[in-house]
Parts: C-alpha cells; structure tokens; sequence
C-alpha cells in the first residue's frame, strides 16, 4: 500500500475520544468545557511551533518546557506523544510531565484532562489570541526503578517526545517545529538535526516537522569525541561518542576500522543510503541507563564503559550499533503498513514486527560478523544461543506463535514475567531472526545458490536510493518480493513459521550446520555469564541462577521446575556445602557419572526446605557443528560482501 493511501486509511479508521460532562454535586467540577479529541487530517498546520528545552538542571534532572503555539479562537487539544517509534507500545512518560500551565495574552488559560484518554489536555482559545505559550517539566527519572536514567552529571539524552505537546487534528509530518536546548556548560552534543546558530550554551536547529523531530534526539555531554565512519564517501556517516570519563573514549584504530567496515558492508547489501547523513549517538556509561532505539538519520545506543578500552571482554554487545543501524533501512524508510500512524497518539498496529525487527536481528547478527565486530568464530557461537531457544528453551513455543508475541510490546510493555520461557516475550526478534534464516537457506536451495536473501534485501530496501521519507509495506508485498527473487510458495513457508508451533532451529540444518550441546560454555556465554556475574543451566537442570544464589528463571516442564523449584526461589546450599555458582556447576558435572541426585536447599519466602533434582545429564551448552554431505550456506552468510549488490532485473 501507498504511503498516500495508508495515511487516509488511518485518517479514516482513527477513533475519536469524547472528555465526559461534569455533574452536579460530584463534588470539586471540572474546567466547565469538553471538546472531541479531532482526529488527524493530512494538512499543514497554519503556523510554526517554537519549543524551548533547558536541560541545565543536572542536580534535578529535570528538563524545563517552553512552547509559543500558534492558535486561532475555540477549542484546542494538545497531546503528550503516547505511542513512541521503536517502543512499539504506548509507552509516552506521561507520568513524568508536570507543573503545566498554559497562557494566552500572559493570563493563565484553564485546561482540563481528558477523561478517557489522560495524554490529551482540552483547552478553550479566546478570542483574538493568536498564540499561546505553554510552560512544563519533564522530571526524569531519579531512579532506574522509575525508568530509564537519561540525565547524569558527565551526559543527558534529549528525547523530543518526551518535552513537547501538539495540536490534535493534524499529521505529525505537517506540523512544523523550531526547537532549541539550553545545554549545561562545557557540554557537547550529537544529533541528526541542523544546526541554525548558537549563542553561547544555547543551540537553535532548523526548524523541522514534527514527525521528524522526535526521530532526532541529542545525546550531550563532558567527555566527547567523534569518528568519521564513511572517510571520502558523498554521505557523512559519524560515530558520536559520549562517556563518563574522557580515558573510556580511547578507541583503538583497529575497532574503528571495524565501524567503518560495518557502513561499507550495508552500502553494499542495500545499495543505497536512506539518508543525508547518520549519526551514531553512543554513551559508554555506568550511570546514564543503556539504550538501543532506531531513528532515520541516528540511533541511540547505551553500553557500558569498556566498549572501547576492553575491546576483547565485550565483544558480545556489538551486534547493536549493526542493528540499530539496519533499522535505518528496515524500519524507519521501508515500515510495516501498520507501524506508521499519523500522529503519536494513534494506535500502532505490530504484527509487522517480525520484518521489521525480525530481519534486524538477523542483519545485526550478519553485519556484526561481515564487519569484524565479530570474528566468524564468536557469531557462530551467537547464533547457537538464538537457536537453542527455539531448539530447547521455549516451552512456550506450544502454545504461542511468534506473530502472536508481536502483541507482546503493549501486553507486557518489557516489564519482568514469572515464566518468560514458558510466556514468551518479544519473540519476534530471535524468531523471526531464525525465520529468514530458513527463508535464505530456501532461496539458495531454489536456485541452486545463485541467489540468496542478500538480494532480498537489496531489491526490497534498498530501493529509490537517498529518499528518507516513509515507504510502507504489507505481508503481500513480502510475499511478493520473494517470488522476484525464487518463485514459490511463500505465504505458505511463512506462515508455517509465524502460525505453527514448530522447532525455528531447523533452520541451521537448511543451512548446512546442526545444534549439538556439550559441557563447555561458549566464549559469548561465558562472557555474558561474566558481566552479569551468573550462571546459565537451562539446558541441563533447567535454571539460570546469579552469584547470590536467586533463581533468574526455571524452564517450564525442566528438571529443576519438576523438582519444585520457581523463579521467586533462592539457592542456599548445594548437597550439603554452602552455595556458589561453582559449587552448583560441580554437582551438575559430578551427577553425571553417578546415581545420587542434586540435593538444593532452597529458601522460599521465610521458608527453607530441601530441593531433590534427579538429573545425570551434565552440562549442557550449544554449539553449531557442520552437517557432513550439505552445502555450508550459513559461512557464506557471514562473509563480507566484496562488491555492492545490484537490482534484480
């Protein structure tokens, strides 16, 4: 479908929410006026935004809000963004803005929230005002229980939706904005957006349409240093660094090149960039909360300190800034159908996640690899994980589908789950990356590895190079492109995956390799065991625990959750001796060659009681071996395309 001919059908199938009168003797009343929230028509607004953040209050952390919108006499709702791009949930801070107050001619205008929907403020212009000035706070969170900490005393991350309000009754993309931030003195910042002028710690930026606004937030801080990732190229591509101390931005000539080599090998995947330029925002940071969420032009990525200066220890991370960076193309340019809505406060519709975070993951994965940000060795070890999940542990998977998990970003909204095993969450990201997985492996079978989902993706988005609107599309058009490249029956393929409950492994078997599992742990488990100081046992007595010894989760149906034991439970004591993740691994090794089972004491609310697992299987870990006799298909994925693909003819 048309970009054109989505936008009326939303515009067309939008809701229209309805504040309720206030009733006598109800005690305190209302604001005595209701308006219908308008839906979203696709015409300019008449007139300019100026939004104003002082983000200077790093003691506070707290952003202060000032907007002139223009209006004309009669009623008005002005909306706080509710459904964020990339969050695929309607999870807008609401509960963050405070200290509203809204002036007109400088008289203070009464509002009133609506009742149904508490992200729309009505209010009622008088006549011959023109304009309005609205003043807010966005109260960052203090705490991590709060939320996401995005204001420290070395960096703050600037995110537009969460610091303006707008109109009702028009498209975001047909509101024009003219944002400035007062920064903290000394601070630097990254961001898509143009600059117009400074005047001291305050930066004012072209302005810009609101839609693409908050697609381009700012990253700011201390300690600084910026990258050229696309040195000679027509299309500047930059690595935006912000950390806590300056020795942390110490980036290795080699880790560079890596970087760059990630840009390299997407320009030739997709033959086209869907930019005028792309900023990485990258914060190497213990105390600004870690991040990863696409934009057009930028992503915001968080990771811990040593990215750089402990370049062997954290290796396993580096698939983000390759997926972040391929949601530029799958995501942001080519978008689900019902992933783009008009405005911010119209209902996102996800079941197009499995492409457009689905083929993501697969592409962060490969890309990590094609670039040396991983050795072929290490996303190997990887992609075992991933396919162990859906080889072992995923009960839930008899149950569920993963289309249906791409409910899961307004079911659960990220929040913890008693049983994620068993309730799954998010599957549609390694699902789905196991999914074209087999749709490569089906195509190089087809016609005879002459080609591959490489091409896929390069007909499907990387097509009408350096646009950088919305270009959306449906499950036929998938279908579609599919058969450009191998004709066959791929709705069919694909809905066997999507809406079965089959064993998504299987895909490395097309792909010429086999799960097996042994007792040694991967380097990428064993650095992820490392950083998170735990220890993974789901494919042997079925419990991933940390070093105090509480469950992180139980697989459903396992040994251990057969045996008694729950997430909510904490270790004591191993067959007798005082628990560590050590002692635990013993006994798992030592039940292996004999016939007495694993005796946990484990404490249960005020309770303690003696845990019996009868298990003699040992450690189990997964790795990927090859299939003797078949073709390697997946070493061929992950090696570096030496040329730029070109259009199917």
């Amino acid at each position: 479908m048309s970009f054109r001919n989505f936008a009326a059908a939303a515009f067309a199938a939008c809701l229209v929410l309805t504040g309720m009168p206030a009733q006598a003797g109800a005690g305190p009343q209302p604001v005595p006026f209701r308006h219908i929230v308008p839906a979203p028509r696709d015409i300019p607004y008449p007139g300019t935004i100026t939004l104003h953040v002082d983000a200077t209050d790093l003691a506070h952390r707290i952003f202060r809000v000032h907007q002139t919108i223009p209006v004309s006499a009669g009623p008005l709702v002005l909306l706080y963004p509710q459904w964020i791009p990339g969050n695929h949930s309607p999870t807008g801070p609401i509960d963050k803005f405070a200290g509203l107050v809204i002036k007109a001619n400088g008289k203070v205008l009464p509002w009133k929230r609506d009742t149904a929907n508490v992200y729309a403020f009505q209010i009622r212009v008088p006549k011959g005002v023109r304009s309005i000035d609205v003043s807010f706070q966005y109260l960052s969170p203090q705490h991590r229980n709060e939320g996401r900490i995005v204001m420290t005393p070395q960096m703050l991350n600037l995110q537009w939706n969460t610091v303006a309000l707008y109109p009702a009754g028009y498209f975001a993309r047909d509101i024009p904005v003219r944002a400035s931030v007062t920064l903290p003195e000394g601070f630097r910042f990254a961001t898509a957006l143009s600059v117009a002028s400074r005047q001291g710690d305050t930066v004012n930026f072209e302005p810009i349409d609101f839609e693409n606004l908050v697609d381009s937030p700012i990253f700011a801080g201390k300690y600084y240093r910026q990258f050229n990732l696309n040195p000679g190229g027509k299309v500047p591509v930059r690595l935006n660094v912000f950390a806590d101390a300056e020795r942390d931005l110490d980036a290795s000539k080699q880790a560079i090149q890596d970087h760059r080599n990630l840009v390299v090998q997407m320009r030739r995947q997709y033959g086209s960039f869907h930019f005028n330029h792309y900023d990485f925002l990258l914060a190497l940071s213990k105390n600004m909360s870690g991040i990863g969420l696409e934009h057009h032009r930028s992503s915001e990525n968080g990771v811990m300190p040593g990215y750089f200066t402990k370049w062997k220890e954290t290796w396993w991370r580096r698939d983000l800034l390759a997926h972040e960076f391929n949601h530029s193309w799958d995501g942001k340019y080519r978008r689900p159908a019902e992933l783009w809505t008009p405005n911010f406060n119209v209902p996102k519709r996800d079941h197009g996640l499995w492409v457009y975070e689905g083929f993501t993951q697969y592409s962060g994965y490969v890309m990590a690899a094609r670039s040396g940000l991983w050795t072929r060795h290490q996303a190997m070890e990887m992609l075992a994980a991933v396919g162990a999940r859906y080889d072992r542990g995923r009960p839930g998977m008899a149950w569920r589908n993963i289309l249906d998990t791409t409910n899961d970003p307004t079911i659960a909204q990220r929040a913890p789950l008693p049983y994620r095993n068993y309730q799954m969450s998010e599957d549609y990201y390694s699902g789905g990356q196991l999914i074209w997985l087999a749709v490569d492996a089906r195509i190089r079978e087809l016609t005879r590895n002459r080609r591959n989902l490489n091409n896929f993706a390069r007909d499907f988005f990387g097509v009408h190079p350096g646009a950088w609107n919305i270009n959306t599309f449906t499950f036929d058009d998938i279908v579609a492109a599919l058969n450009k490249v191998a004709p066959f029956d791929w709705r069919a393929f694909l809905d066997h995956r999507l809406l079965g409950h089959v064993n998504l492994s299987k895909a490395f078997e097309a792909e010429g390799w086999k799960l097996v599992y042994n007792d040694q742990p991967s380097d990428g488990m064993k650095a992820i065991e490392k950083r998170y100081h735990m220890a993974d046992f789901t494919y042997s007595i079925g419990l991933s625990v940390n070093n105090k010894g509480q469950l992180r989760d139980v697989l459903w149906n396992g040994p251990a959750f057969k045996a008694g034991l729950s997430p909510a439970m904490s270790i004591v004591a191993v067959d007798g001796k005082d628990f560590s993740l050590d002692t635990l691994r013993h006994a798992i090794t030592h039940a292996k060659d004999g016939k007495a089972p694993i005796r946990l004491l484990v404490k249960n609310f005020n309770q303690i009681h003696e845990v019996v697992i009868d298990y003699h299987g040992g450690l189990q870990y997964p790795h990927l071996e090859r299939i003797k006799g078949r073709p390697d298909y997946l070493s061929q994925v992950l090696t570096p395309l030496k040329r730029t693909l070109k259009a199917i003819r």
